[in-house]
Order: C-alpha cells, then sequence, then structure tokens
C-alpha cells in the first residue's frame, strides 16, 4: 500500500493505492469512446406487463437529463422512468431503462442526438438500483509515462487481481464540483438552506468563469432572482432551486425538492460513501488487511448473505475468502439501530460521532427524501480479472466488475494520476 498524495481523494477518503508501482499517468476519457460501458442485465421473465423495457445507449449524455429529454419526448413525467444503475456522462453507455405505461410505437419515435432506445420486452416491475448482474468496461487511457510502461501496467494488472480498496468512484462525489456529499450532510442536518446554498453556490476552479461567478454571487447574497439572471440556461437544476426560491422566498425545503427524487437520494447516499471510504482507510492506517478476517469483521457472501467473525469461525471464514465466496465489508449505519461488533464497527461509531450524526438524522432525512436510508453493508476489497494491451504510450483496459464497482477506482490503481485527469 502506498499513500495517494492527491488532496481531494483524501478529502474523500481514497487515501492508498494497493499497488506499489509508480503510476502510468495519461488521461482518461479524452473521447467519449475512450471510456465504454456495457450495463449486463438480470434475466427478465416477464412477457407481460405495465413496464416496457428498453435497451439506452447514449454518448456524453448525462442519465438524468437524457431521461428528462426522453420524457419530453414521450410527453409524460420523468418519474415514471427508472433504471438500474448510473452511468458516465463523458462515455459510451448501453444499459436498460423501464419506462411505465407507454407503448413501443412511441418509444420508436423518440429521436435525439447521441442516443438510441430499442424496446427489448416488458415487465410487470420497474427497474430499481442495483437490478443488474454488472458492468463490462473497456477503458483507454492515453499519453501514458513510457518508462517501463509494460511493466507497470503487468504489476498493477497483478494487485487488481489480488485485490484493491473498493473505494466510491470520484463520480459518486463529482470531480469538478465534489459537493454530492456535502450537501447530503446538510440535508442530514436538516440544513435545508445549507444545502441549497452549496449546491447553487460553491464554485470550483474548474468550471467555467461565468459560472464560478454566478454561484459565488449567490453564495455571497442569497439572491435567486439574481441567480435565475447569472446562471447559464445549462444548469437546469440550479436554475430550477433558484425559480421556486423566487416564487417561494425562504422555501428551501421547497426548492430542494423540485429536484429529481433520485438526486436527493443520491446527496444522502453519497454522504454515507464518503463514511465507508474514510473507514477504509482507517482501516489501513492500523495495517489491517483486505483480505485477513479479524474478529468482529462483517462478511458478505455471492448470494448476498451476512455473517459476523468470531473466534471460532475465524479460520473458515479465511478459507471461504480464499476460494472467493465471501468478502470482508464495513456497514455505513443508517437509519436503523447498529449492534458494534468489531473494530470496523467502532471506526464507523467514531465517524459518525465526530460529524454530529445519528440514526435519528437518517430517519428524518428518509421522510425528507422519501427514500430509506436504513444502512449499507459494503465489501471493502474490489478484485477482477483485467485484460491489458499497450500500444506505444496508450494503455486498453477491459474487465467486468459487479454492480455498484466503480471502473475509476480500477483505473486509478493503474494512472496515480490528479483526479481531473479521469473525468
Amino acid at each position: 500500500m502506498i499513500p495517494s498524495t492527491h488532496p481531494l481523494e483524501r478529502d474523500l477518503g481514497m487515501r492508498y493505492y494497493a499497488s506499489d508501482t509508480p503510476g502510468i499517468g495519461g488521461r482518461l476519457r479524452s473521447t467519449p469512446a475512450d471510456f465504454v460501458v456495457e450495463e449486463l442485465p438480470l434475466p427478465v421473465a416477464d412477457r407481460e406487463g405495465p413496464y416496457l423495457i428498453c435497451r439506452l445507449t447514449k454518448t456524453n449524455w448525462e442519465l438524468q437529463r437524457a431521461v428528462r429529454e426522453i420524457a419530453k419526448r414521450l410527453g409524460v413525467s420523468h418519474r415514471r422512468i427508472s433504471w438500474a444503475g448510473t452511468k458516465d456522462k463523458n462515455a459510451v453507455t448501453t444499459q436498460f431503462i423501464s419506462i411505465y405505461n407507454v407503448s413501443p410505437e412511441a418509444v420508436e419515435r423518440v429521436h435525439l442526438q447521441d442516443i438510441s432506445l430499442e424496446v427489448v420486452g416488458r415487465s410487470q416491475h420497474p427497474l430499481s438500483l442495483g437490478d443488474l448482474a454488472g458492468n463490462r468496461f473497456e477503458v483507454m487511457i492515453r499519453e501514458c509515462q513510457d518508462e517501463d510502461l509494460p511493466a507497470r501496467v503487468q504489476a498493477v494488472t497483478k494487485a487488481v487481481s489480488a485485490g484493491i480498496p473498493n473505494y466510491y468512484g470520484l463520480q459518486r462525489f463529482g470531480v469538478i464540483r465534489p459537493v454530492t456529499h456535502l450537501v447530503g450532510e446538510r440535508i442530514l442536518r436538516a440544513d435545508y438552506e445549507g444545502a441549497v446554498v452549496t449546491y447553487i453556490g460553491r464554485a470550483y476552479p474548474m468550471e467555467p468563469e461565468e459560472v464560478q461567478q454566478a454561484r459565488t454571487r449567490f453564495l455571497e447574497t442569497g439572491d435567486a432572482r439574481a441567480a435565475l439572471s447569472d446562471l447559464p440556461v445549462r444548469l437546469t437544476y440550479e436554475r430550477a432551486m433558484a425559480n421556486h426560491l423566487v416564487a417561494n422566498p425562504g422555501d428551501y425545503a421547497g426548492a430542494l425538492r423540485v429536484l429529481p427524487p433520485k438526486l436527493l437520494s443520491l446527496f444522502v447516499s453519497a454522504f454515507q460513501s464518503c463514511l465507508f471510504n474514510h473507514a477504509l482507510s482507517a482501516r489501513i492506517d492500523t495495517g489491517l488487511s483486505l483480505t485477513d478476517p479479524e474478529v468482529g469483521d462483517r462478511l458478505i457472501f455471492e448470494n448476498g448473505r451476512e455473517d459476523i467473525v468470531t473466534a471460532q469461525n475465524q479460520q473458515a471464514a479465511r478459507l471461504q475468502i480464499r476460494r472467493g465466496r465471501c468478502r470482508i465489508a464495513i456497514f455505513v449505519p443508517g437509519s436503523e439501530p447498529v449492534v458494534r461488533h468489531g473494530p470496523m464497527d467502532e471506526t464507523l461509531h467514531d465517524l459518525m460521532q465526530r460529524c454530529g450524526i445519528d440514526a435519528a438524522d437518517f430517519e428524518r432525512a428518509s421522510r425528507f427524501v422519501e427514500t430509506a436510508f436504513s444502512g449499507a453493508l459494503r465489501a471493502i476489497s474490489l478484485s477482477t480479472g483485467v485484460e491489458a494491451e499497450v500500444y506505444a504510450t496508450d494503455v486498453r483496459l477491459r474487465f467486468s466488475l459487479p454492480p455498484g464497482h466503480y471502473a475509476t477506482t480500477v483505473c486509478r490503481e493503474y494512472m496515480k494520476a490528479e483526479p481531473h485527469m479521469m473525468i
């Protein structure tokens, strides 16, 4: 393990790399075609039902924006469209969405640049986050450092196969504007004004100057009418919130509720993700292994079963982990009471106390967002076989990951570069 030197990664809890090899540098996503994602769906047994299942392929589209445009073309609410996984914007992505009560003929009439929709079936139920078998990735890292490049790539490929820290990736929080978890923290504190001000008003250096100025003016003045005038039209969510405040001065809770429910939910879950990353790095701080279980560690099995490591089953747990049947996991608390079993549970408890957040805050946020935040269990290690090819100073990686795992977490092990090189 070696530490990351990048302030943004450290702020987000991503403080270590598993591989000791110097990074290959380079740039990810020089073009959207350099980052290709194909969703691997779960089988759908239904032949009938009110939900139309469609294969959505898009290039350089943010998912929420794509869904809103599709809904507009169909003449329905965007709330009637759901999906199994959120995909990257600067990429070529193929995934599945469900649309309630529309005809195949209506879908065939949807025409949007760089978007294609193909009807593949029907279902009795909508797709929900996590309803997928995984994702297949093909990524190109360009302009890498050529010194010992094949050897460096080979060494990291070996490390990824053995297991690397399973951090939530940068896009969970935002790379250009890493505010998602900060908004979530303010929602958990019921500081709705702070959440709105953070989302609209917090500027970052990589944004266009006009956007930075508009955000800073709102941060300093709280003038929603001026923000509506200053903010570019493309910032639809910020403008929608500002528009609500113009019509309803002081109603910051209402301003948040103009956002799509899935986005509101993402704020709170991003805060949980940040807690997970910090807890995982704290485990590495103490020298504990990603794959050798301690008494009190939680285990998650391939079939979703959970267990606790005890002195009596510790050796059996080691064997199960070596055979790939389960992984050590961290439980990030939510609204439900948690029995603390071991060192990682104590670490999460301490982190929550330092943040001043408790189960009651998650319960209140659940009611506000209308999404349950009962807690989240996540494996601490990620391993996958990577097919890596070196072309002069370019490196192509092909690999598959389970749901909820991040390709950028794999790529950062190879690159060890500034986060903005992975946007």
